[in-house]
């Protein structure tokens, strides 16, 4: 079985709040129910519709293959099955950025920036949220409304 990197369930809370800022594109926040993280991700809502409300589990994984085998960076429509078919939206991308955030009297917080071809990701929350994830790491984010 395939591993996963990050899993859990988001609940969208606003969508666009800096405003639109292109045509078939938006940026949605959400907070999860079991780890408690907040979300920021950019989705082409033109093939994957969003609304305020929506419930989704979400899904960060380094590999399709449902052995856990790596990533060959060529995909192939060999009509074997993969990861990708349990899911409605798949986009591949790279973690870019991890920071850890401190404030007086709160525990730390860790920053996690994904970007999927120009679709960016902000994940924020428990740092032992992210302990699989390493930067300049490829993976693939999967979603599929609840």
């Amino acid at each position: 079985m395939a591993e996963h990197l990050f899993e859990d369930i988001f609940n969208v809370s606003r969508i666009d709040p800096d405003g639109k800022k292109f045509d078939r594109v938006n940026r949605i926040e959400a907070k999860s129910e079991q780890l408690d993280m907040y979300m920021q991700l950019d989705v082409a809502t033109d093939i994957y519709p969003m609304s305020t409300g929506d419930r989704f589990t979400m899904v960060l994984a380094p590999t399709l293959n449902l052995d856990g085998t790596p990533d060959t960076g060529f995909y192939t429509q060999a009509g074997r099955k993969t990861l990708a078919d349990k899911y409605d939206y798949v986009m591949h991308g790279k973690l870019y950025k991890i920071s850890e955030e401190t404030k007086a009297g709160q525990l730390p917080k860790v920053e996690i920036y994904a970007s999927f071809g120009g679709l960016l990701m902000l994940l924020k929350g428990d740092p032992s949220s992210a302990a699989n994830l390493e930067l300049d790491q490829r993976l693939f984010l999967l979603m599929r409304k609840l």
